[in-house]
């Protein structure tokens, strides 16, 4: 081989190798969506994770959303809505692989899923994750329309029954779909954690459901591992 052509050649792998490294750390953006009251630092450890394993901060997506201060008066309608709907539609617009996985907590699961059932993206959605959500709604929040006084149990709210629920049981959320539950859940087992012999947190045709023991939060924080681990 000659001096030019291996020239060449090198100069054409060195061209070369950006597009390969472009390649090589395209990860699915992740949406992260705290639960009622909120930040997106509650993902802290998520983030972290999601940081180490090679996504860039650009493929991690956090909106916040809702009153910070007054958890009865959030619900899954019109305010509540909007950052997590710009969310998801950024996300999937900017997302080098044209997918995206989505992680929800608490009231974060349920208005995630609202939100993709409403832009019909579910297929752009790879990994769909809810931790510590009332998928199944709340006993705590009543039965719809019996003792429902808050707008978070309410009919766009967690009443066990309410029409939200309702409207997406049995929809698909993602390609695949993960719950992380646990039976000590001191907000989602208030009364009891089964609705109508289901445990609340399960997502309907899921892939799998995890058992943690763990608390309402610490669902959320001491999991991240597995979290990532779902998305790889």
């Amino acid at each position: 081989m000659s001096i030019k052509t291996y020239g060449l050649g090198l100069l054409a792998v060195l061209l070369f190798l950006p597009a390969l490294s472009a390649r090589a750390t395209c990860h699915d953006t992740v949406v992260l969506v705290h639960g009622n009251t909120g930040s997106p630092a509650d993902f802290q450890n998520t983030y972290d994770r999601l940081r180490q394993q090679g996504w860039s901060d650009a493929q991690i997506v956090a909106p916040a959303w809702g009153n910070a201060y007054c958890a009865a008066c959030n619900d899954h309608s019109g305010s509540e809505e909007t950052p997590v709907r710009n969310a998801i539609s950024s996300a999937i617009a900017g997302s080098c692989s044209g997918h995206i996985d989505v992680i929800g907590h608490s009231m974060g699961v349920t208005l995630a899923m609202r939100e993709i059932d409403r832009l019909g993206v579910a297929g752009k959605v790879d990994v769909f994750i809810g931790i510590a959500g009332a998928v199944h709604g709340l006993w705590s929040c009543g039965m719809y329309p019996w003792n429902v006084a808050t707008a978070t149990c309410g009919a766009q709210g967690l009443s066990v029954g309410s029409p939200l629920l309702q409207g997406m049981a049995g929809h698909r959320f993602g390609t695949h779909m993960y719950s992380l539950k646990s039976w000590g859940d001191e907000i989602n087992c208030y009364g009891s954690c089964l609705v109508y012999g289901v445990h609340t947190s399960t997502i309907p045709g899921e892939d799998y459901s995890f058992d943690y023991p763990y608390g309402h939060y610490q669902l959320l924080w001491l999991t991240a591992a597995d979290q990532v681990s779902l998305l790889e």
